[in-house]
């Protein structure tokens, strides 16, 4: 049986050095997706023992496109917390540091914020009346396993793949009738993603689980199964890449155009 403070520990230890691991399933096939969310769990407890405090959730390979590219066939998640999450402007080039990423790659995503909890069963236009602004952003993602090789057990574990999410300002959702506008948007949308000012992939809304809204209630049933938590109020959920995840280096642009969504598009140079 897997030893949760020892791997806790392990992950963390290869975090802090910007270090790559094994896959843990290599030396332990056992190694399933509960015994991941409770390494998962435990590591969330040391990080907000040396001062993190999470803030909202990741959810990860929610885009069916890249399913067969990464051998795994169904979305996870994990948090984020006041060190990984920030808010970029949307009407300039902001920097972003890939300080202590392990292999990073980038991934254009649509984000909710939590007004109030949302029950497991929720969907649609009941879901969206619980949540209070839309973001778009970037998620810089990375793989302490080397080469990105690994089981959905070993994602979990390892943060969920997470390393920073930079997000421009959110998009109030006012009333039910702008709510019923987002609605239809949110499996309609379309994002390029560009490098240096050249496109690289463009991606629908509808490859996130069918959307957005889509993901974010599969995630919040997954939630309350896995562990019984619930979402809180404040807190930010982004629901998985629009396009084809990319690697990428400092120096480099990278920027998007979202149609279909009253968002504007990003820019970010890594750092």
């Amino acid at each position: 049986m897997a030893d949760t403070s020892a791997l806790a520990e392990r992950i963390l230890a290869a975090l802090d050095a910007t270090a790559s691991i094994p896959p843990l399933t290599d030396s332990d096939p056992a190694f399933d997706l509960d015994a991941a969310y409770r390494v998962s769990a435990e590591i969330t407890r040391r990080r907000m023992a040396r001062g993190e405090r999470p803030v909202g959730w990741k959810i990860g390979f929610t885009n069916r496109t890249i399913w067969d590219e990464y051998g795994v066939h169904a979305p996870i998640w994990g948090p984020m917390y006041t060190s990984t999450v920030h808010e970029i402007p949307f009407n300039r080039v902001a920097a972003c540091s890939l300080h202590g990423l392990v292999e990073p790659r980038i991934e254009p995503e649509i984000a909710f914020r939590v007004a109030r909890p949302p029950e497991p069963h929720l969907e649609g236009m009941a879901l969206l009346a619980c949540l209070d602004g839309v973001a778009h952003g970037f998620e810089i993602v990375q793989s302490l396993y080397p080469g990105w090789r690994f089981r959905p057990a070993d994602t979990v574990a390892a943060f969920a793949l997470h390393g920073r999410f930079c997000h421009g300002p959110f998009a109030l959702l006012e009333d039910a009738e702008d709510r019923s506008q987002w609605l239809p948007r949110l499996g309609d949308f379309e994002i390029v993603l560009s490098r240096n000012g050249a496109e690289v992939d463009r991606g629908k809304g509808a490859n996130v689980l069918d959307g957005p809204l889509a993901a974010l209630a599969h995630f919040i049933r997954g939630l309350a199964r896995v562990s019984g938590a619930r979402l809180r109020p404040g807190d930010i959920v982004t629901t998985g890449t629009v396009t084809r995840a990319f690697p990428v280096k400092a120096g480099d642009t990278w920027s998007t155009t979202v149609t279909g969504l009253p968002l504007p598009g990003l820019a970010m140079e890594l750092e």
